[in-house]
């Protein structure tokens, strides 16, 4: 019977489901007939395929050919499909032996020549490969970021010629086995004893980078607030196997390949402030990450705050929150990973400079309230610390020797308390829930009177309320505290700055 069957994978959010690619030749006029829901790039192989096969001199048979993508109600996008394709139809033509091909998964994009072209999602691709328990070729490409799921057996290839020789024993496949190696990350971050002053400032990132809360800073131009948040990834803590995999799988379904250099580094976005929603989010009719999901398990960096589109900054309320998104289209919904950590910066007013002592701004009251009402309070409600970051003096600005800490001192700190919240909890304090936050952020009389004060004073609610209540878990953390007391309470609240505008 003149059918073949091999196995590839398509994406769907960071899923990689399963496609089996069966090929059919029959008696007919020749036709070449491709089904199994195929957008317009998936159609377009036959011919790619078609010229790859001449090329290669392999005879193309002038029958009537059925490729089915099953199953059939998965949409099927990109040109990844071209080898599994080609190599059914020699299968199903006798041109090569079919035995072996049950043992693999196929995905590559064919040149003309029978040259194989990298494709996108190829982590996501071998880590469920891996899990099926089949090798998976590839493109060499795309061998190095594939190698980086431990468990898969992958075999790089450069062309179709070079595959058949495999399959027919003429020239072995030796299996890929290269490892990215990181880099020191201090020679990675810009360090962040660079900063001058902003003693307060560089307390707040210490706290935000030990429990993963989200940051709001507020201050005049030039006080420093971009230099902060740049050398913010530097005093995270490292990046674990499995965040490491994450977060390359989401860059890899973005870019079309993972950088292999930014192997365990965190992530760091800086979209402009005409970005849309869906550049946030992701979308599209196939739904592609945005921002917020290539941050995983880094930081997403929003400078100049106000000046993004009110309904843009509305749709990370819910991702904040949740941790994910879920992308909703008439055809198809894809969900997406959004594990970031927020830190935003803004101006005081519409000029910039409220409060400086250059005593420059003139802005009216009813402005800068107009200005900052830019940010809803849902939004700003679920921002953990809101902080000032006023201009630094002159003397301290003038000064040419640095007595800051470096960031490789803060990070040590920083990397303990995290440790210690993984070990009581399993998580960092900013995802504990209400059940854990009851059992992990029991007070004392003397802080629950504190707090109740602060919420009576401030009309803070119930969401504030439990933030205050995570990043004094922090503060009590990085002090070796195992329980929370007044001093922590009263920092905790310092850190909710526009609650009390």
């Amino acid at each position: 019977m003149a059918l073949a069957v091999l196995y590839s994978r398509a994406l769907s959010g960071v899923q990689a489901p399963l496609v089996t690619v069966e090929t059919h030749i029959a008696n007919g006029l020749p036709s070449f007939t491709i089904v199994g829901l195929p957008d317009t790039e998936v159609k377009e192989s036959k011919d790619r395929v078609r010229a790859a096969l001449q090329n290669a001199q392999f005879k193309i048979p002038a029958q009537r050919i059925t490729i089915n993508l099953a199953p059939a109600d998965l949409p099927k996008e990109s040109g990844r499909f071209d080898l599994p394709i080609a190599l059914g139809i020699l299968a199903a033509t006798g041109q090569i032996p079919k035995d072996k091909l049950d043992q693999y998964e196929w995905a590559g994009e064919l040149a003309l020549t029978g040259e194989l072209r990298p494709i996108h999602g190829a982590l996501a691709m071998t880590y469920n490969a891996s899990q099926s328990g089949r090798s998976f070729v590839l493109p060499e490409q795309n061998a190095a970021e594939a190698a980086l799921v431990k468990k898969a057996t992958i075999y790089a290839a450069k062309s179709l010629l070079q595959i058949c020789a495999h399959l027919t024993g003429q020239e072995t496949l030796s299996r890929f086995s290269g490892i990215a190696e990181s880099e020191n990350e201090d020679s990675v971050y810009p360090d962040l004893d660079e900063v001058k002053g902003q003693t307060h400032a560089k307390r707040t990132l210490e706290i935000a980078a030990a429990g993963g809360h989200s940051v709001l800073m507020i201050g005049p131009p030039g006080t420093g607030k971009s230099m902060l948040a740049a050398r913010f990834p530097g005093i995270l803590p490292p990046m674990t196997e499995t965040e490491a995999l994450e977060s390359a799988a989401m860059q890899s379904l973005s870019h079309g390949s993972f950088n292999i250099s930014n192997w365990k580094r965190r992530p760091f976005r800086s979209p402009h402030h005409t970005a849309s929603g869906i550049a946030l989010v992701g979308g599209g009719s196939n739904p592609r990450p945005g921002e917020i999901s290539l941050a995983m398990h880094g930081v997403l960096f929003l400078d100049e705050l106000a000046e993004f589109d009110r309904k843009v900054l509305e749709v990370l309320r819910e991702p904040l929150e949740s941790g994910k998104i879920t992308i909703s289209r008439a055809a198809r919904q894809a969900e997406f990973p959004a594990q970031f950590q927020l830190i935003a910066a803004m101006n005081p007013c519409p000029c910039g400079y409220l409060g400086h002592t250059n005593g420059k701004c003139h802005c009216t009251p009813d402005q800068v309230s107009r200005y900052r009402a830019k940010i809803s309070g849902p939004l700003l409600d679920r921002i953990d610390m809101q902080i000032e970051v006023p201009a630094v003096p002159q003397e301290e600005l003038m000064r040419q020797r640095v007595s800051g800490e470096k960031s490789s001192v803060i990070r040590a700190r920083v990397t303990e308390s995290h440790q210690r919240q993984l070990n009581r909890q399993g998580k960092t304090n900013s995802r504990l829930s209400v059940k854990e936050i009851d059992q992990h952020c029991a007070l004392d009389t003397t802080s629950e009177t504190l707090l109740k004060n602060a919420i009576s004073r401030l009309n803070l609610s119930a969401r504030a309320y439990h933030r205050i209540l995570k990043v004094a878990r922090t503060i009590a953390d990085l002090s070796g505290v195992n329980k929370i007391n007044n001093q922590h309470i009263a920092e905790a609240i310092q850190y909710r700055r526009l609650d009390k505008k």
